[in-house]
């Protein structure tokens, strides 16, 4: 099925029952709470347990989930080199994410004066699935969005096809 919404030639998944297709995703993108549980572990450890994220849904993208920094435990969040800048958010921070028994450097990001409209991920943060021993959404472990790039979560609840492989950056 062709979407003019979608990289040409390539169709759109049409969502089932209860499931997203990223190309009904807004750009700009939007931010929306979910008290969806989620969970993320490193290293063996439960490095952040949280009902109070917000979800970045962006079209072509698999959500990114921002947690609380209180969310995750005591000392698992270390400051780490370099920022980005995302044209909607603003500039970014990364740290690296340590427990006792693993570290992921520059595994996660935050935004710490995020711009206009994308106030409430303020406080927040956002790891890659793909450096995690594991991140969940209401009981179900997510895939890690291809490309090392956006750290989107997919899920049984969202459909693509997703940018970030290969061939996906003109998207």
């Amino acid at each position: 099925m062709e979407n003019s919404h979608n990289r040409p030639g390539l169709g759109r998944i049409e969502p089932g029952p209860g499931q997203e297709s990223v190309w009904d995703y807004p750009r700009p993108p939007r931010v929306e709470p979910t008290a969806e549980r989620i969970v993320v572990t490193l290293g063996g450890t439960v490095i952040a347990d949280t009902t109070d994220a917000m979800r970045v849904l962006e079209t072509s993208h698999p959500p990114v989930y921002y947690l609380p920094r209180s969310a995750f435990t005591e000392g698992s969040l270390v400051a780490a080199a370099g920022s980005s800048f995302c044209e909607f958010k603003g500039s970014a921070k990364y740290l690296s994410v340590v427990t006792p028994d693993a570290t992921a450097e520059r595994s996660a990001w935050y935004y710490p004066s995020p711009s206009r409209g994308f106030e409430a991920l303020a406080g927040r943060v956002a790891v890659y699935p793909s450096a995690m021993d594991s991140c969940q959404v209401a009981g179900e472990t997510v895939q890690a969005q291809a490309g090392d790039f956006y750290g989107g979560w997919i899920t049984s609840r969202v459909v693509g096809p997703f940018k970030g492989g290969p061939g996906t950056a003109g998207w």
